[in-house]
């Protein structure tokens, strides 16, 4: 059997390896719809760090976190993938935004970004969540941030700028999330208007050692700078990659370096209640 043969054998449709990554998905698919059936979602806040002597947090990023029956706390980045297409993939993105909109309502002077996929706009509701409570209270709009991945947003482009458009007359601002994983168009991202763009963290990694890196990413701050967009450099994790980005004009830092994501955030007292 050749290499070839092997591999297809080993990767095909219907290999032990696909089937193997289909059990796992399945799992993760079960443990997380459970756990939303319970409501067990809790969010984690990570700080947005400006750069610069006065460095201080623009804002925080509220991460989805599920618990399994046995008290784990799981992460987004670790089911996504498996439930982003799915009714639970939606229940979650309605959980997220809820919690994150009480938050903000504790919480009066933060500002806040929420995590959503492109395939929530047309869900009812996640809809009538966000509508009610803009609704409820008009500052909300001013200080929260919807983040799209630049993956979510590509699937149903038109659907998202007219969407964008609709809210950022009620004060919302959007973030491309991942920015450079993905395959934007550049006619859609003339067109997009995001606020807020996020480079993805793979380009962030060594930037201040990676020569390939570092023209990446000054291609894709000029490219936010262009569009009138706010920059953040995603999964900072030193003070050599920071003082790179900071040199070559990123606004923001988000990562381990400037701080990782909590259950008791700064405006959280001891006991975990919210302060407000």
């Amino acid at each position: 059997m050749t290499f070839e043969t092997d591999f297809r054998f080993l990767a095909g449709p219907e290999s032990p390896l696909s089937a193997a990554l289909s059990g796992r998905d399945a799992d993760i698919h079960a443990t997380v719809r459970s756990a939303v059936k319970r409501g067990d979602l809790i969010l984690a806040y990570q700080p947005v760090m400006t750069t610069g002597p006065d460095s201080r947090p623009a804002f925080y990023e509220a991460l989805a976190r599920v618990r399994d029956v046995d008290g784990r706390i799981i992460p987004a980045k670790d089911f996504i993938h498996a439930i982003e297409a799915t009714e639970t993939g939606r229940r979650i993105d309605c959980l997220a935004l809820k919690q994150g909109l009480q938050t903000l309502r504790n919480v009066p002077d933060l500002r806040l970004s929420v995590n959503m996929s492109a395939r929530s706009i047309g869900y009812q509701p996640w809809m009538r969540i966000l509508h009610n409570a803009l609704a409820s209270d008009a500052t909300l709009g001013d200080r929260l941030i919807l983040e799209i991945t630049e993956s979510s947003a590509m699937m149903v482009p038109d659907l998202v700028i007219a969407f964008m458009r609709d809210l950022q007359r009620q004060g919302i601002a959007f973030a491309l999330d991942d920015f450079g994983a993905g395959y934007t168009a550049f006619r859609y991202l003339r067109q997009f208007y995001f606020d807020i763009l996020k480079i993805d963290g793979q380009f962030i990694k060594n930037v201040n050692l990676s020569a390939d890196n570092q023209v990446l990413v000054r291609a894709l701050i000029s490219i936010g700078e262009h569009f009138d967009m706010f920059t953040i450099a995603e999964s900072v994790e030193t003070s050599e990659e920071a003082a790179f980005l900071q040199e070559a004009g990123i606004d923001c830092l988000q990562g381990f370096f400037c701080g990782a994501p909590t259950l008791n955030p700064p405006w959280v007292e001891a006991n975990g209640r919210a302060v407000g």
